[in-house]
């Protein structure tokens, strides 16, 4: 069970060796455990809020020396917790910081459960659940995009909207119950369908945006297929803009799924280079490496099949062609620098995208990665400050409260009664 009376110490930072490692407490006595093993730097005053002081961290013991430090002092109901919160600046070594946390708990803090600072900002009403919600988001961001994302919510954004969209209803509410209530009073009459409906499109309008908030938050898992020498890995390291994977000459050389991910306009690309798929080998290790090819297309929201433009259409790639089909994919005809000029037929994955490139020397890439963002997104992208559902939790949510309110607008013209709207 949490308890909001107690003191809570947390290192803020990731372990390891850095210049700065933060640990913070909240609670209140935060700002006495931080007098006890803090000695400000003569001629300053101890822990004046919202100041940042220098100084040295001691032993309670025996007053020796722990580290330099910078201390600031944040009372409640102004800090992040909306409690009483010290954060100490220390150095960033494991050592010292673990050395910082032992203090501060022997002197009556206990160590934070995981989210608990954030839960403690959720409870004394700092942060709305949707809030507290998106400050993971901010930290987990995987691009500009999906950190511009969260941090509108973490700003307040949905949380804006859904709170407009409540307050129609719960004048609607408070009036439907005012007249059942008060029957014997004069109420004047109201129509209930302009606020209900008006909740309505706004809440529509926030489910629209929720597949292309997951796929900014979330990511998608995109799975580079074709035969054996077909450009996957090398494609896979003109994505990444660096070298991942191994490339030679030899067909097979990737015998096992690798992944990544990539940054393509704003959108975390999860890119899955598997080895290459043929009907035939006599080699163990690379009947495993097809197998696991499979079932990583199988799993994928999106596949880049590459085809070799220097030679005809194979049986392989009519094989893959069979496994890709149906699914979300684009064709990607490689080694265009070579010589020679084979396309696919028109019903080779039909309605498919095809983009013509050189991952060797990248002409072609600008062009596979406008494809990209236009078959993951349908052209649209993240801009402007309008709010996002990226949240499985909120989308849920969501659609039960639509449904919700498509039954109560439905009983309004069914004429039915105010209890039942």
């Amino acid at each position: 069970m949490f308890s909001l009376d107690d003191t809570i110490a947390a290192i803020a930072t990731p372990l390891g060796s850095g210049g700065i490692g933060i640990v913070k407490i909240s609670g209140p006595d935060a700002p006495a455990i931080a007098r006890q093993i803090f000695r400000p730097k003569k001629g300053q005053s101890a822990l004046t809020p919202r100041y940042l002081h220098y100084g040295t961290l001691v032993h309670t013991a025996d007053g020796s020396p722990i580290d330099e430090a910078l201390v600031a002092y944040m009372p409640a109901p102004h800090s992040y917790t909306g409690q009483d919160v010290v954060e100490i600046q220390a150095h960033g070594g494991t050592v010292v910081l673990q050395e910082i946390m032992r203090e501060v708990l022997h002197l009556g803090a206990r160590a934070a459960e995981g989210g608990e600072m954030t839960l403690r900002a959720f409870l004394n009403g700092r942060l709305d659940l949707a809030q507290a919600e998106s400050v993971m988001d901010v930290v987990e961001a995987k691009t500009a995009a999906g950190l511009r994302l969260a941090a509108r919510q973490l700003g307040g954004a949905l949380s804006n909207q859904v709170s407009a969209a409540r307050q129609k209803l719960v004048d609607v509410l408070a009036y439907i119950e005012a007249t059942i209530d008060f029957v014997e009073e004069d109420i004047p009459l109201a129509d209930m369908l302009p606020p209900m409906t008006g909740a309505l499109d706004a809440l529509r309008a926030l489910a629209k945006t929720a597949v292309q908030g997951m796929i900014y938050r979330q990511g998608v898992r995109t799975a580079i297929v074709g035969k054996p020498n077909v450009g996957k890995s090398s494609l896979l390291n003109a994505l990444l803009r660096g070298e991942r994977a191994i490339v030679t000459d030899i067909p097979g050389t990737t015998r096992d799924t690798l992944e990544e991910t990539a940054n393509i306009g704003g959108i975390p690309l999860v890119l899955v280079d598997t080895a290459g798929i043929r009907a035939q080998t006599t080699d163990a290790v690379e009947r495993i490496g097809i197998e696991r090819s499979r079932a990583a297309l199988a799993q994928a929201d999106l596949a880049l099949m590459l085809v070799d433009s220097t030679q005809p259409v194979s049986a392989s790639d009519w094989e893959i062609e069979r496994l890709v089909r149906g699914k979300p994919a684009l064709l990607v005809e490689n080694k265009i620098d070579l010589p020679g000029a084979h396309h696919p037929p028109a019903d080779f994955l039909p309605g498919v995208p095809r983009v013509a490139l050189s991952a060797l020397t990248g002409e072609g890439l600008s062009a596979l990665e406008t494809s990209l963002v236009e078959q993951i997104t349908g052209g649209e992208v993240v801009t402007g400050d309008a709010a996002i559902v990226s949240n499985p939790r909120h989308r849920a949510l969501i659609a039960r409260a639509i449904d919700h309110l498509e039954a109560a607008i439905d009983a309004q013209k069914a004429g039915l009664s105010p209890d039942l709207v």
